[in-house]
């Protein structure tokens, strides 16, 4: 069994998606009905810049899922190989569940992009610049976190595990002063935490925490006028790492991931004890090497332009 995964925020760089609309007419058909549904232009934008106003949260979103969507638009009009037919099941990391849902029919490409629009202006507003911070623990895991996480809270902040990666790679989020002194302290006593080394991320807010509860209303309001049908394919869901294709629970998971946990390193195992034997991370080439350190036996193949579609369709 084919899964096909998602990358999240982070894979966002000036020239994103040149090379492919310059290949193909059916991906610039596509970043055009973005741009049409945004009333931007975000596609002259991830192909020329400028870098700071595309790693705006309210940017970065609906562009990566539009690189993801773009890449699946040639592989279907150009390789004539559609999602449905090859995959088993579906997942995305934070934010690459909305692009998961739109590969898999769930969701419209133009609703997609306007409410990854919306979530990255709703969580950019839910903590105001300069009092959050996020940071990566390199050679840690879940559990040795968790005790940094908590022993690094200090009365009325807030320090916790927002995503979990892969064997070697947590993420923590909350109050900037509790994630500073989090990296602190692994800096100071390396083998008292037993992890290598915390690194803070260039991030504008902290994602993946209870700092995000405004932003998780502002989705479920905008979630609840959205219409959402059942998958072609099973989504595994970042905060219960399980198989849905009921559109309800769907939209409250959405709901749920703003403050919830991103539980990737189990959603990976969970859709390799599915029988996904075989990864395709499309429109990016951050969540395949994750899932390569998860599930060692798996073969992954990340794609992001026409060499990458090519090798893919010779695969199938």
């Amino acid at each position: 069994m084919r899964a096909f995964i998602f990358p999240g925020q982070g894979s966002q760089k000036v020239g994103m998606g040149a090379d492919l609309a310059a290949a193909s007419p059916h991906a610039r058909e596509l970043f055009e009905e973005v741009d049409d549904a945004l009333g931007q232009k975000l596609f002259a934008l991830m192909k020329d810049g400028p870098a700071d106003e595309l790693m705006l949260t309210e940017n970065a979103q609906p562009a990566i899922m539009a690189l993801s969507l773009a890449v699946l638009r040639v592989l279907e009009k150009e390789g004539g190989v559609k999602l449905a037919d090859v995959a088993g099941c579906v997942a995305g990391h934070s934010l690459g569940e909305y692009s998961a849902l739109c590969a898999a029919g769930a969701i419209p490409l133009g609703e997609t992009a306007r409410l990854l629009k919306l979530r990255g202006q709703a969580m950019q507003r839910a903590v105001p610049v300069g009092e959050g911070a996020m940071a990566a623990l390199l050679g840690a895991d879940v559990a040795k976190a968790e005790d940094l996480a908590e022993a690094a809270e200090a009365e009325g902040e807030i320090c916790t595990v927002a995503n979990d990666n892969d064997p070697t790679q947590v993420v923590i989020s909350g109050h900037k002063g509790a994630i500073e002194r989090a990296v602190a302290m692994v800096k100071d006593d390396k083998e008292r935490w037993g992890i290598k080394r915390g690194v803070l991320l260039p991030v504008s807010a902290p994602f993946h925490c209870p700092l995000m509860q405004p932003a998780a209303e502002a989705m479920e309001k905008a979630l609840a006028d959205t219409a959402i049908t059942a998958p072609d394919v099973p989504l595994f869901a970042n905060v219960t790492a399980e198989a849905t294709s009921n559109p309800d629970v769907i939209r409250t998971l959405l709901v749920d991931q703003v403050t919830g946990r991103v539980r990737w390193r189990e959603s990976v195992a969970a859709m390799h004890d599915a029988g996904a034997e075989y990864f395709v991370e499309i429109g990016g080439k951050v969540v395949g090497p994750m899932v390569g350190r998860i599930a060692p036996d798996a073969q992954v193949l990340s794609v992001q332009g026409m060499d990458d579609i090519e090798a893919l369709i010779k695969g199938i």
